[in-house]
């Protein structure tokens, strides 16, 4: 049992909490992105545990009728071990994955992972004619470059703000210069991809700016928010707009919390703020 503030936030202990989380959000409209609970493993074992983890539960999705994909963390997959472990341990649930039917998002962690994941989605997402997606942070300098090199590529690409705490020599650490950058880069986007957008934000602000350049543009997207984070509107975006929530499930909850509250004060303020809206 979690406790209530996890619970918010945490789609329960095991694959089949998540799988009827994501049962109930899709009765509201809103798809589902089931993402294991793990990260910053340095030796194989649990990597290749979680691998397998996730190629369970792509063959549970796989055999539903559920509208839900699943998200992994390079540090979950070995790239801490080694690259070729996350490559080999990627490869294993992304071939799964495509045999089911599902989707796969790679998320971005901390910068000084970005090549090794952005080499791997585009390998994936090239080979395959898309079936992956990979998070890009509009906080760091270089993701204009990162968003001009992906811009033809198939697959997703998923624009948030960024959750770390990178050192200004590689990010922008003012709020106002790293929600310029945001707008910059889903301007480019919109102009210049031709799918496979995801919007990561919960700020109304950028959701309005994608539904005009949608308008403007004609380009498809979704809007990705977090568990727990204003679920309402969640529901109420399903109406006008494919809306995916991101759920985190399983054991290793405590050390989610708190990671994020370590990496970042704002992440202590932001779950703060979505508690007490709710």
């Amino acid at each position: 049992m979690l406790p209530p503030v996890a619970s918010r936030f945490v789609a329960g202990e095991s694959a089949a909490t998540v799988l009827e989380h994501a049962r109930k959000m899709n009765e509201s409209g809103v798809g589902v992105i089931c993402n294991r609970l793990g990260e910053h493993y340095h030796e194989r074992d649990p990597a290749d545990a979680d691998a397998a983890a996730y190629e369970r539960l792509v063959a549970d999705i796989g055999g539903s009728d559920l509208r839900a994909c699943i998200s992994v963390k390079p540090s979950q997959l070995g790239l801490f071990v080694d690259e070729d472990v996350f490559r080999e341990t990627l490869a294993r649930v992304v071939d799964a994955a495509a045999d089911h039917g599902v989707f796969v998002w790679i998320d971005m962690e901390d910068h000084t992972t970005t090549d090794a994941t952005l080499d791997a989605f585009e390998h994936h997402a090239r080979e395959r004619g898309g079936g992956v997606g990979v998070c890009v942070q509009a906080n760091l300098r270089r993701t204009a470059d990162d968003l001009d090199r992906l811009a033809d590529c198939p697959g997703k690409v998923r624009l948030v703000k960024g959750a770390y705490d990178p050192p200004r020599d590689v990010a922008f650490t003012e709020k106002s210069r790293v929600n310029e950058a945001y707008r910059t880069d889903l301007e480019f986007m919109f102009r210049e991809f031709d799918d496979g957008i995801a919007v990561g934000s919960h700020d109304p602000a950028m959701l309005t700016l994608a539904a005009d350049l949608h308008s403007k543009h004609g380009t498809p997207y979704e809007v990705q928010m977090l568990m727990g984070v204003r679920e309402d509107a969640q529901r109420e975006l399903a109406g006008a707009c494919d809306v995916w929530q991101y759920a985190p499930y399983g054991e290793k909850w405590l050390s989610y919390f708190y990671r994020r509250v370590l990496e970042r004060k704002e992440n202590a303020l932001f779950a703060l703020r979505a508690i007490a809206s709710g």
